[in-house]
């Protein structure tokens, strides 16, 4: 269906209908007060709509409803009535996210001896956090204005399967009663305020398969033991954006489920466990943003279905062993900021699904050789979409993987010229090579056709500036500055959307607008959208999107983002 406008109050004459779907349309306006007449409804689902104003009183005659689904309405909201918990002793379900709702919990909500169901995700509610009494399977409070501290929930020991307390301002530190919860299955207690160490006796049962407590201000040693059993249960790990600090315990790798590891922003030291490679299903590993050092350990070919390493920005040294092209599912590879040396090995050409490719930051030596022009998948146009599907248990488990296509050898000490082949990768979107000792000419820039930024800039790279940018229509930055270019540069050629691009160059003269030469001697900038996108280098925009999102039955719980926007999605199903 397709329906718009109000709801029409003929709809309230038909006093046996039990179930009324009117989810997925464009209705608009209150909901009318003559539902309440309805009094042989059991469900009531009128989700996905553009709904407003308040829940009418009458709604609470609907003594047999089993479920309401409000969710999705945007502008539906008000106070949470005092009845919304006690108006039917059958109510199981109970969805009002996605709303404007505001104020508290009203009490009856936290008695509702039949409710099994309830989300109030992504509203305005607020107040102290406090305890439900009843035997919930699962409890959605995220993205409200709930404070205090944790609760128990020990009524639900025995029955709440997802719990959802992110992106609140609840503080105090995780109690160890959490654990109780026997048959958990995930819990997301990110983006809220809560402190101290966690507890040793904060120990799951072998059910928990999602664990996020990310961006909080958590403190001390990660925790050694997360779940009772290691040989299966826990999928996802984010204990990001932290303040924990001291080694990654080896005990992780012990978790022999596990897909995806997020431990990047916090403040560890020491090493990665040389038994990484023990995680044989790992997917995702961010590892970003601490003080690690030593060497990436070559065990980590155990991980064979490796997406996406993350180990940017930290102290890592040693060479790209060349036994690492055996991760030949692996799409994104940021090893950026490090004090990583030697050559790029010629074994990378095996690297056939990479997409993006951050180097940058490093001391890499030695010339650009063949090996990145093989990566095969920077042939195909576009951006990319992958979606891989496990099924685990009762969940239904699926990454989709969206990355723009680029590679970023910045600020390192490559020299030599640019291989050729490197031009002919149809699909590359980003090319940074900028701060290096490159030399020789730049080869035609035609077959790029899906450029959208190019930096060449401080090299020693020399000839003419190269033709055909005019049929770079995506091309949105373009930096040759500080170079040896030389020759003519006719605004016929399309140069001149890209100011300051050539500054620096003493041999290069670009056409002024009397038709005469000029000489640039402005610093190349970036597009001002695109420079806005920007957050860590001249063209990092592109580095990889990245971000874990769970997304439950009941919608979207946003596990992990971060300030280089990465996007993961996994989706369970119940």
């Amino acid at each position: 269906m397709n329906l718009s406008g109000k709801i029409h109050p003929t709809l309230c004459t038909v006093s046996l209908v039990k179930s009324l779907d009117l989810s997925f349309n464009n209705l608009a306006g209150p909901i009318p007060p003559c539902f309440g007449s309805l009094r042989s409804l059991e469900v009531l689902d009128l989700s996905r709509n553009q709904l407003s104003g308040a829940l009418p009183d009458t709604i609470s005659s609907l003594g047999n409803l089993k479920q309401l689904s409000l969710n999705g309405n945007g502008d539906l909201g008000g106070l949470l009535p005092p009845w919304i918990g006690n108006f039917s002793a059958q109510l199981e379900r109970l969805d009002l996210s996605f709303n404007s709702f505001q104020g508290e919990i009203p009490d009856s909500l936290l008695y509702s001896k039949s409710l099994r169901y309830l989300n109030v995700e992504k509203n305005n509610l607020g107040g102290d956090l406090r305890d439900f009494q009843q035997q919930l399977e699962i409890l959605n409070l995220g993205s409200n204005l709930f404070s205090g501290t944790l609760p128990c929930f020990s009524a639900a020991s025995k029955s709440l399967k997802v719990l959802n307390l992110g992106d609140n301002s609840i503080v105090g530190g995780i109690p160890t009663c959490i654990a109780s919860l026997e048959v958990l299955t995930h819990l997301n207690l990110s983006f809220n305020h809560l402190s101290y160490k966690v507890s040793p006796g904060l120990v799951f049962s072998e059910k928990l398969l999602v664990l996020d407590l990310s961006n909080n201000d958590l403190v001390g040693s990660l925790p050694s033991k997360i779940a009772k059993a290691t040989e299966k249960g826990l999928i996802l790990l984010d204990l990001s954006h932290n303040q924990f600090s001291g080694e990654i315990s080896s005990k992780i790798t012990e978790l022999k489920s596990l897909q995806a590891l997020f431990l990047s922003h916090n403040l560890l030291t020491g090493e990665i466990p040389s038994r990484i490679g023990n995680l044989t299903y790992l997917q995702v590993i961010d590892l970003s943003h601490n003080a690690l050092s030593g060497s990436v350990p070559l065990n980590i070919v155990g991980c064979f279905q490796l997406l996406a390493l993350v180990l940017n920005n930290n102290n890592l040294s040693g060479e790209i062993q060349p036994e690492l092209d055996a991760l030949n599912s692996l799409k994104i590879l940021d090893l950026s900021n490090n004090r990583i040396a030697g050559e790029i090995p010629q074994t990378l050409a095996g690297w056939k699904s990479l997409e993006v490719v951050d180097l940058s930051s490093n001391n890499l030596s030695g010339t650009l050789n063949d090996a990145i022009t093989k990566w095969s998948n920077l042939r195909n146009a576009g951006i990319k979409v992958h979606m891989l599907v496990a099924d685990i248990n009762e969940v239904n488990l699926s990454y989709d993987l969206y990355s723009a296509v680029g590679i970023d050898l910045s600020n390192n000490m490559l020299h030599g010229a640019i291989p050729a082949g490197l031009f002919g990768l149809q699909g590359l979107e980003y090319l940074n090579l900028s701060y290096n000792f490159l030399n020789g000419n730049v080869p035609g820039l035609e077959k790029l056709s899906s450029l959208r930024a190019l930096d060449l800039s401080h090299n020693s790279l020399s000839g003419p500036i190269p033709g055909n940018l005019s049929s770079l229509r995506n091309l949105t930055l373009l930096n040759l500055s500080y170079n040896c270019f030389s020759g003519f540069v006719s605004k016929k050629q399309g140069y001149w959307r890209f100011p300051g691009a050539f500054a620096g160059n003493p041999n290069l003269c670009v056409e002024s607008s009397s038709g005469g030469c000029s000489k640039e001697d402005r610093p190349a900038e970036p597009d001002k959208n695109l420079r806005e996108e920007m957050v860590e280098g001249p063209i990092s925009l592109w580095v990889f999107c990245l971000s874990a999102f769970v997304s439950f039955y009941f919608g979207s719980l946003s596990l992990f983002c971060s300030a280089r926007a990465r996007r993961y999605i996994l989706e369970t199903k119940f």
